[in-house]
């Protein structure tokens, strides 16, 4: 299996209490290197940038010309054959989806993280046909790793 290496940053925001950074890094690296291994994508370098809903928000007006808050952000490079991916994730709407959708925080982070590799991948979710089906790959995805929604 070929290894992803993962750059985490989190700035300024709050995990749960009961969150571990370090066990966190561990679990999603795993998560990634799967869904990445699984999906034949192969991304040298993944930046996952964790932040709150101002710094995403104006990533979105500035980059994608949306003007809202959104839960994940993924922007991808290649470069000289290497393949490097930004990935956005803002912790705030994640904890407020994961009351939203009636899930623990987790299993909502995990289900951003995987919906993100599953774009670098070339999956889209602009049509109502490419939203279930890319829902239904991240329940696949949460469910392998013993996630049930």
């Amino acid at each position: 299996m070929s290894k992803t290496k993962v750059n985490f940053t989190f700035d300024n925001v709050t995990l749960p209490e009961i969150i571990s950074k370090v066990l966190l890094k561990k679990t999603l690296k795993t998560l990634i290197d799967y869904v990445l291994f699984s999906e034949k994508c192969k991304i040298d370098i993944i930046n996952l940038y964790f932040c709150d809903d101002k710094v995403i928000s104006q990533y979105n007006k500035k980059y994608l010309k949306h003007n809202y808050e959104t839960d994940i952000i993924t922007f991808k490079y290649n470069e000289d054959n290497i393949v490097e991916s930004d990935i956005l994730v803002s912790v705030e709407s994640v904890y407020r989806n994961s009351f939203v959708f009636k899930s623990i925080f987790l299993s909502e982070l995990f289900r951003v993280i995987i919906h993100g590799l599953l774009h670098l991948n070339g999956l889209d979710d602009k049509t109502k046909q490419q939203k279930i089906y890319m829902r239904k790959k991240e329940n696949f995805y949460l469910k392998s790793i013993g996630i049930n929604n």
